[in-house]
């Protein structure tokens, strides 16, 4: 039989994930898998993996007792950011670790713990739809504004306020990790839409 784990998660702390774990502990004992720890947590899917105290809980977990599967009801519970899932899902594949993915019935690893090339497909098609979406959100987003400007609003920070380094860095620590990697302000900005005057400043207090 199977060793498997459970991982929930939702964004806000009135949200549930029990129903989570309902459908997926259902999914494991239908087909016959042990369920040998469940990992829950009430926290956004956009934070980085680091401030994910329950998924770095379970990541060294199945590493630690030879776990075959982690269940998740869709990829979405895991992260949220294109960078966060596909590193997430590749760490878990290098330990020979599948993922199920309940809402797309599909699996990460072959049984002979082989990368599965369609689940790789589809988990970049949805990260990049979601992608998508977020700067759909943020484009209209930027259209009230505008429009709340050009009607006599008045926004803006107080005189003489700038947010600090370390503030900086923390919000935009996904960004960073990609500037440490050598990616162009270009193609960072494609991938967390954040703007390249944004990109700059980061980039000189790294």
């Amino acid at each position: 039989m199977k060793k498997v784990v459970i991982y929930a998660r939702v964004s806000t702390l009135n949200q549930d994930f029990n129903r989570q774990i309902n459908d997926l502990t259902t999914f494991a004992r239908r087909n016959d898998m042990i369920i040998d720890c469940v990992f829950a947590e009430k926290v956004s899917g956009t934070k980085r993996q680091e401030d994910r105290a329950e998924l770095l809980r379970m990541i060294n977990y199945v590493k630690d007792n030879n776990i075959d599967k982690v269940l998740v009801s869709e990829v979405s519970r895991l992260h949220r950011t294109q960078l966060g899932l596909l590193e997430t899902i590749s760490l878990l594949n290098e330990n020979k670790v599948s993922v199920y993915i309940q809402n797309l019935n599909i699996e990460t690893l072959t049984e002979d713990k082989k990368v599965n090339p369609m689940a790789q497909l589809l988990v970049s098609l949805l990260s990049e739809i979601a992608n998508l979406e977020k700067g759909n959100i943020r484009e209209r987003m930027r259209s009230g504004y505008q429009n709340f400007i050009k009607n006599g609003g008045s926004v803006g920070r107080k005189v003489g306020y700038r947010k600090d380094n370390e503030a900086m860095k923390n919000q935009y620590a996904e960004d960073i990790k990609l500037l440490r990697k050598g990616y162009s302000l270009r193609n960072i900005q494609k991938i967390t839409n954040t703007s390249v005057n944004t990109l700059r400043r980061i980039k000189a207090i790294m």
